[in-house]
C-alpha cells in the first residue's frame, strides 16, 4: 500500500509539472525533493534508492548540461528526424509559409492570451461604406428576381449586369487611386452577405472579381504599367476578369497543373520579342464565359536559357485578353441550377509576350507563392460571408414561418421538436456571423490568416449546410416545391457549391486545418522542420 501511494504521488507531481509547463530547473528541483522525501519516509531498500538517484542524476545531467544534451540527445534525434521526415518540396514549403499566424497560434499554444482576443477592435463601416450598403446594394437586391434569373434567363438580366459595372461592385477591393471603391475587408464581407440573401448568382458575380484573381494579384505584384492599364478598367467594369487555375487533372492538388508554357521568341505586333508559348486546359472557371481578361496559372519551362540558367522556372501567372488569338472559351457549365457564369477554357501553342506575366519576368516562377499569399484574404471573406447571408435568410424566414404555420391548432414554433431545430439554427447562424466578422476584421488589421481562413471556410459552409437543412425540415412541402415564392429551394440545391469551391471541405479539413494548421501554428514543429534543412550543425 505504501508503494502505491508513492507511485501515485510521483504520477501526480509529473502531471502537475507537465500541466504548468515547468522549466528544466523546476523539474530538477521538484524531482530531487521527491527523491529526498522518498529516502526519509519510504520503506524502500537501499538498492532501490540508489538506482533512482542514479537515474535522476543521469537524466538531469543530460538535460541540464548543454554539451551533453547536444551530443547524446539532440544530435541523434536530429539525425533520426532528418531521415524520417519526407522531403518538403518548394511548393509545399511556400504553402506552409504563406500568410500569418494570428489567434490560431494562441489556440495551439495551450495557454491562449484571451486579452489579445478581447482587445481586438470591432470592425466598423465608414460612412461611405454604409452609404453603399444602404444605397446601391439595396437597389441591386430589389432589381434581382431569383426565380427569373435561375429559371427563365439562366443569367442576370442585362440591366443588372450594367448596374453592377456602373456602380463599382466589381472594384470594391481596388483602391480609389485606380477608380475603385477602396473598401475594407469588413465592408466587402457585408456586401457579399447582403447579396447572398437575395440572389446567389448576383452574389457570386460580384464576389469573384473581388476575391483571388487579376485585381488582387495586380495590386500586390503587378508592374506599374500593368496596374495603370488594367485596374481602372477592372474597377469600372470595362474588363470582366476570371482566374483559371483548376483543370480536368488538377483540382485540389493545384500544384500539379499540367498546363505549361515554354519561353521562346515570337512575333507580337510585328516585332520579335521574348515571350511564352502556352498550352492549357482549364475547367470550372467562374465568370470564364463572359470574361475579357483571363488570369492563367501554368508551369513555365526555359529550355534555351532565355531567362537565365534555370530550365524549370515553376508556376507562373499571366494576364491574357480573351480575344487574343488561340484563346478558346467553351460552353457554360450548369452548377446545380445556379446561373452564375462558369465554364472551361483552353489554348494550344498560344504565344504571349513576357510583359503579360503578372509582375513581369522578375516574377516568373513565383506564381505559387503569389497564390498562397493572396489566398487567405479571399477565402476568409467570400464563402463565410455568403454562408452567413444564406443562414440569416433561412433563420429569419423559418422563425417567421414557424409562427404563422399552425398544426393541431397551435403554431408549429411552439412544438418542442421545432424549438430544438430553431435553437440549433440560431446557434449556428450566430457562430457563422461571429467567425465571419472577426476574420474580416483581422484582415483589416493587416493579418493574412491562412489557417483561420481554412477554418472559417470549412465551418461556415458546413454550419450553413446544417442551417439550410434544418430550415427545409421545418418548411416541409413548402420548401420542396420550387417556384417564384420558394425562398429556400435554390439555396438548398446550391449548398454543395460552397462546400466544394476554394478547397473542397474534405481536403480543407484534413490537409489545411489539421495538416498545415498543426504544423504552422504549433509553437515548435515548423522550427524543428526548418532545423532539419539547416546545414549549420550549431544552428540546427
Amino acid at each position: 500500500m505504501n508503494a502505491i501511494l508513492w507511485v501515485a504521488a510521483a504520477a501526480a507531481l509529473l502531471w502537475i509539472l507537465a500541466y504548468v509547463r515547468a522549466g528544466a530547473v523546476a523539474w530538477a528541483i521538484v524531482i530531487a525533493a521527491y527523491l529526498g522525501a522518498l529516502n526519509v519516509w519510504s520503506g524502500a531498500g537501499g538498492a532501490t534508492k540508489a538506482t533512482l538517484w542514479t537515474l535522476y542524476l543521469i537524466v538531469a545531467a543530460l538535460l541540464m548540461v548543454p554539451q551533453l544534451r547536444r551530443a547524446l540527445v539532440s544530435d541523434p534525434l536530429l539525425n533520426w528526424f532528418r531521415k524520417a521526415l519526407p522531403q518538403v518540396s518548394q511548393t509545399e514549403q511556400e504553402a506552409l509559409d504563406a500568410g500569418t499566424v494570428w489567434w490560431d497560434g494562441e489556440l495551439f499554444s495551450g495557454q491562449p492570451d484571451w486579452n489579445k482576443l478581447f482587445g481586438t477592435p470591432k470592425p466598423r463601416l465608414t460612412p461611405d461604406e454604409q452609404a453603399f450598403l444602404d444605397g446601391p446594394v439595396e437597389d441591386l437586391c430589389r432589381m434581382c428576381d431569383d426565380w427569373e434569373i435561375t429559371h427563365e434567363l439562366n443569367d442576370l438580366p442585362p440591366q443588372v449586369w450594367q448596374f453592377i459595372k456602373d456602380r463599382g461592385f466589381l472594384g470594391m477591393i481596388i483602391p480609389r487611386q485606380y477608380g475603385g471603391m477602396g473598401f475594407s475587408a469588413y465592408a466587402h464581407s457585408q456586401v457579399v452577405q447582403k447579396l447572398a440573401t437575395r440572389s446567389a448568382t448576383a452574389c457570386v458575380s460580384v464576389m469573384v472579381p473581388n476575391s483571388l484573381g487579376p485585381a488582387e494579384l495586380l495590386l500586390h505584384y503587378g508592374t506599374d504599367d500593368q496596374k495603370n492599364l488594367y485596374l481602372p478598367r477592372l474597377a469600372k467594369g470595362l474588363e470582366m476578369p476570371c482566374f483559371a487555375l483548376t483543370g480536368p487533372e488538377a483540382g485540389s492538388d493545384a500544384g500539379s497543373i499540367p498546363d505549361f508554357g515554354v519561353v521562346c521568341k515570337g512575333l507580337y505586333e510585328g516585332r520579335e520579342v521574348v515571350g511564352i508559348r502556352l498550352t492549357w486546359e482549364k475547367r470550372y472557371i467562374t465568370l470564364g464565359p463572359v470574361a475579357t481578361l483571363l488570369g492563367l496559372a501554368f508551369k513555365l519551362h526555359d529550355p534555351d536559357g532565355l531567362l537565365g540558367a534555370r530550365e524549370e522556372i515553376g508556376i507562373t501567372l499571366a494576364l491574357i485578353p480573351t480575344k487574343h488569338p488561340g484563346v478558346n472559351i467553351g460552353r457554360r457549365h450548369f452548377p446545380l441550377n445556379a446561373s452564375f457564369m462558369n465554364g472551361p477554357n483552353w489554348g494550344k501553342d498560344v504565344f504571349i509576350p513576357m510583359d503579360w506575366v503578372i509582375g513581369g519576368r522578375e516574377f516568373a516562377g513565383q506564381g505559387w507563392r503569389m497564390l498562397m499569399e493572396c489566398l487567405a484574404a479571399g477565402r476568409s471573406i467570400s464563402l463565410p460571408s455568403s454562408s452567413a447571408g444564406a443562414a440569416k435568410l433561412a433563420m429569419r424566414t423559418t422563425s417567421a414561418y414557424s409562427r404563422v404555420r399552425s398544426q393541431f391548432k397551435i403554431p408549429i414554433g411552439k412544438f418542442e421538436g421545432i424549438e430544438e431545430v430553431l435553437a440549433r439554427m440560431a446557434g449556428n447562424t450566430y457562430a457563422i456571423d461571429a467567425a465571419r466578422t472577426m476574420t474580416a476584421g483581422s484582415i483589416d488589421l493587416g493579418e493574412k490568416p491562412s489557417v483561420i481562413s481554412a477554418i472559417v471556410k470549412y465551418h461556415c459552409t458546413e454550419r450553413g449546410r446544417q442551417v439550410i437543412n434544418d430550415a427545409m425540415d421545418v418548411h416541409g412541402g413548402k420548401g420542396i416545391c420550387l417556384g417564384p415564392n420558394n425562398y429556400l429551394g435554390r439555396a438548398y440545391q446550391q449548398i454543395p457549391i460552397g462546400i466544394t469551391v476554394e478547397g473542397a471541405n474534405i481536403l480543407t479539413r484534413s490537409m489545411m486545418i489539421f495538416g498545415q494548421g498543426a504544423i504552422r501554428c504549433h509553437p515548435y514543429v515548423l522550427r524543428e522542420i526548418a532545423a532539419t534543412r539547416n546545414t549549420d550543425p550549431k544552428q540546427a
